[in-house]
């Protein structure tokens, strides 16, 4: 099933909708509830809505490095300590709006992502398990500021910008990973586009892994990692990153005059 949160115009209420075809169906409940209803009535075009994020996450929680480039062979094991961030919920911002650079900076990076949706509390869950824990995945731009990086490694500040976690335009609940591409365009033209048969920790293990660090609860975000083929882009850009089966993630680059 596909969701979707939507507004009717501008100055609406948020609804939450299931998207049919070229319609949304307005849904009664919240999204990780097992009581939602479907209003048939209440029904929308698609092209007459404005699509936001699909949820305010809870948690983001992003993993670096995790794609070999095409041709290159994968790690023999595991990291010990694979490398983690958070992003704050403050940076989500949905399709069409626009990716702000930062006054001090003339570019930053897009990083076209599977994002995997938690549907269920998980602690110390085992690999095998994991697979019933997710809820659904969207696209995601993991949005970077290299330049903003401490010297000994930290990300937080260079991946924390307001608007620096653009999701969208969907969750999607059935989705069949093995056909899965994540690509990029940039300025139409195509900079990402790989299977996730290049992951180096692949979904399953990154959700046990975190879950005996941390309780996973519903509406946690978690960001698998991006393909090779990242780069820079800076104002006037329009970037779209997409995962199969779900869509096409749109948005502008603006700078920021202050």
């Amino acid at each position: 099933m596909k969701y979707a949160r939507f507004r009717i115009a501008e100055e609406q209420p948020m609804k939450l909708g299931v998207v049919e075809g070229e319609w949304l169906y307005e849904v009664e409940g919240d999204l990780f509830s097992s009581h939602k209803k479907i209003i048939k009535e209440n029904k929308y075009p698609l092209n007459s809505v404005k699509l936001e994020a699909p949820l305010m996450p809870r948690h983001i929680i992003g993993v670096g490095k995790n794609y070999v480039g095409p041709g290159e062979a994968k790690p023999s094991k595991y990291p010990d300590v694979p490398i983690f961030f958070f992003k704050p919920v403050s940076a989500v911002i949905g399709p069409g709006e626009d990716i702000v650079i930062p006054a001090a900076l003339q570019e930053v990076k897009f990083e076209a992502e599977l994002a995997v949706i938690m549907g269920k509390t998980a602690s110390k869950i085992k690999e095998t398990e994991a697979k019933d824990y997710i809820f659904g995945y969207t696209v995601a731009n993991d949005v970077t500021a290299p330049q903003l990086f401490h010297p000994e490694g930290h990300w937080m500040v260079g991946k924390s910008q307001n608007t620096f976690s653009p999701l969208g335009p969907y969750i999607e609940t059935d989705l069949d990973l093995s056909a899965v591409r994540v690509g990029a365009l940039h300025n139409g033209i195509g900079k990402q586009n790989s299977g996730l048969d290049l992951m180096i920790l692949p979904i399953e293990y990154m959700i046990s892994y975190l879950s005996h660090s941390m309780t996973l609860e519903p509406g946690d975000v978690i960001l698998s990692g991006s393909p090779a083929g990242a780069e820079f882009m800076k104002d006037g850009d329009e970037i779209e990153c997409s995962v199969t089966g779900i869509g096409v993630l749109r948005n502008r680059v603006v700078q920021s005059k202050n």
